[in-house]
């Protein structure tokens, strides 16, 4: 088994192992390479491969969590084929994860694992502590939706697209919503502007034409954001809605309106995840014909050093 450094060759093989058993998670290879050709910043990202017998079989993304005041928090995304689990893969991955945070000052150590027991005794093994719960679901955008509800007086449905000059006041939406994100373990209190706009807006997943604002006299209140894999599948990357604009129903328009604009462009599979706390989103997306999919667990532990 060989941990090396990703390549932009391995970005189909990656993606495939990220999604295999997994419907839900929507990740393209053009993502991946993006991800990985952005230039340095204190996130400190980096891919690692596992490769046996020169197949890409698995692969963890890393870095340090931004946004917070919080120091020495870090986070790992990783899968390996289901067909070359229990051959040290994940294990050798790990290693390499904590070895290259160590490195910039990671302690603790944030994942999400499936909720199936497989994955729940791999973490459990290796010494993180299993916390909340996460709800993926699933539409079938072939479906019909439910009828679009008539906006309050004011408000405006527009697609995110028409601030690709000037993001900003999006960012402002995002900023105040991750305040008091159900289940969040680490205060989102210094998040950044640069930081948004390189790891969030200007992915090039990131569908602009199909994430949707809702305006209120002019001023974006709440957004329902997308991705895609740019085929048949949709993902809501986050939905959100400044404190002071919440009770009017806002993010179930803009996240009716995106769905609308997504059948419109020719998706047909529609996913979308939410903290099994998160009562009012989990009402919306069930008003919106979602249903359960699969879960995951949080899982955090410390950092081996070397």
């Amino acid at each position: 088994m060989t941990i090396r450094d990703f390549r932009a060759d391995d970005a189909e093989a990656v993606a495939a192992a990220h999604r295999a058993g997994r419907e839900h998670l929507v990740l393209s290879a053009e993502a991946l390479v993006w991800l990985n050709a952005q230039p340095g910043s204190a996130e400190h990202f980096r891919t690692f491969v596992a490769e046996l017998d020169g197949r890409v079989v698995g692969a963890a993304r890393c870095g340090v969590v931004l946004g917070t005041t919080t120091t020495g928090v870090g986070y790992v995304n990783g899968s390996v084929l289901p067909e070359f689990r229990r051959r040290g893969a994940a294990t050798a991955l790990l290693a390499a994860v904590d070895r290259h945070l160590a490195a910039h000052g990671v302690t603790a150590l944030h994942t999400w694992m499936d909720d199936e027991p497989a994955s729940l005794a791999f973490a459990a093994a290796r010494g993180y502590e299993l916390g909340r719960t996460m709800r993926f679901a699933g539409r079938d955008l072939a479906l019909p939706l439910p009828p679009a509800p008539v906006p309050p007086p004011g408000v405006e449905l527009r697609p995110a697209a028409d601030w690709a000059g000037d993001p900003h006041p999006l960012f402002l939406v995002e900023e105040d919503a991750v305040q008091d994100e159900p289940g969040s373990e680490v205060p989102m209190d210094a998040y950044a502007y640069e930081d948004w706009l390189r790891g969030d807006w200007n992915r090039p997943d990131r569908d602009r034409a199909l994430s949707v604002v809702a305006v209120v006299d002019g001023v974006p209140a709440a957004f329902s954001m997308v991705q895609t894999d740019g085929v048949d599948r949709y993902w809501s990357a986050f939905s959100a809605c400044r404190r002071e604009f919440r009770g009017r129903g806002l993010t179930k328009l803009a996240k009716r309106e995106s769905l609308r604009l997504a059948v419109a462009a020719g998706y047909r599979h529609a996913y979308t995840s939410n903290d099994t706390t998160n009562g009012p989103m989990l009402a919306v997306n069930a008003w919106l014909g979602y249903e359960a999919c699969a879960g995951e667990r949080k899982g955090v532990r410390q950092v081996k050093r070397p």
